[in-house]
């Protein structure tokens, strides 16, 4: 008899489950701290009882842990000049959603040899999150697998989901779970409704198949996550958009938005120049700064 399952599946490799990566990585007194204090000056902010603005920045994607953690010492001196009015959060994507075919992340591919140890890559985004906590830098992140949460998401004070999964069940029924604030960015086309829709099922109890801390296969039951909220990333055509929420939540309208919202193109950096890339972000925070001091005179 001919096999009818697993016929365009070239092999299965075994992946560490979640426990055993954290008992060789475990997260140290310092990032526990970091991650914990992150989290709830995002809520703040979001609740209103902060009247701080929330930047998240960094790179879109890493792929060399060293330089992620020279960019991430040089953010956290950034962090402690600008605390006062800002709260400065480390974006460290390690995931990458491809329209088509590309490489899609150190996580994936860590090597950019199309070897795809994902054990390594998943190891080496842990120890680099919790390097940057131990510096006192919170961290975020865009959530595309929904395995990877059980290894990383105890580092991360606030994650994303992509304009591209925004509208994926499997996501909003993840984001639904998760421990820290979570941005729903609109679809790629501009609109809005998809990732109101996300909010209102994130913040909802679900029950959902996953894996448990041992890796196994499992049914996940969540509360519901009260702190989702919505992310401008513009669209094709550019567009820019204002939402309001009109049922229940638990936090004032607020909204993330990205340099995809803007119309003006971005000043254009050096691709591994880090302080050119400081240097740059400190115009834009001088820049949301007036903004905001403009709009509350």
């Amino acid at each position: 008899m001919k096999k009818t399952f697993d016929i365009h599946v070239k092999e299965f490799k075994s992946l560490i489950s979640p426990t055993e990566m954290k008992q060789a990585l475990p997260l140290t007194d310092a990032a526990f701290h970091t991650v914990v204090s992150g989290r709830k000056e995002v809520v703040d902010i979001m609740t209103g009882s902060d009247e701080r603005l929330l930047v998240i920045a960094g790179p879109c994607s890493i792929h060399d842990p060293e330089a992620a953690l020279e960019y991430a010492q040089k953010l956290m001196a950034l962090r402690r000049e600008v605390r006062e009015k800002i709260n400065l959060i480390m974006r460290v994507y390690f995931e990458k959603p491809r329209t088509t075919v590309g490489w899609k992340g150190l996580i994936n591919d860590p090597f950019l040899d199309a070897s795809f140890n994902v054990n390594a890559g998943m190891e080496t985004a842990r120890r680099l999150l919790i390097d940057i906590n131990d510096l006192g830098l919170p961290t975020a992140t865009e959530i595309l697998d929904p395995i990877t949460p059980q290894y990383i998401a105890g580092l991360l004070a606030w994650v994303a989901v992509g304009a591209r999964t925004t509208e994926s069940q499997t996501h909003r029924e993840m984001a639904s779970g998760l421990s820290m604030p979570v941005g729903f960015k609109n679809c790629t086309d501009g609109r809005i409704t998809a990732a109101v829709n996300a909010i209102q099922a994130s913040g909802s109890p679900q029950h959902f198949l996953g894996i448990d801390p041992n890796g196994r296969s499992a049914v996940v039951s969540t509360t519901g996550n009260p702190y989702c909220h919505l992310v401008l990333r513009g669209g094709s055509p550019r567009t820019m958009t204002r939402s309001r929420w009109e049922g229940p939540r638990p936090f004032s309208d607020k909204n993330t938005c990205l340099t995809g919202s803007s119309s003006t193109a971005p000043m254009t950096i050096p691709a591994k120049s880090t302080r050119a890339r400081l240097l740059y972000l400190k115009v834009c925070l001088a820049s949301a700064l007036k903004a905001i001091q403009v709009s509350r005179d």
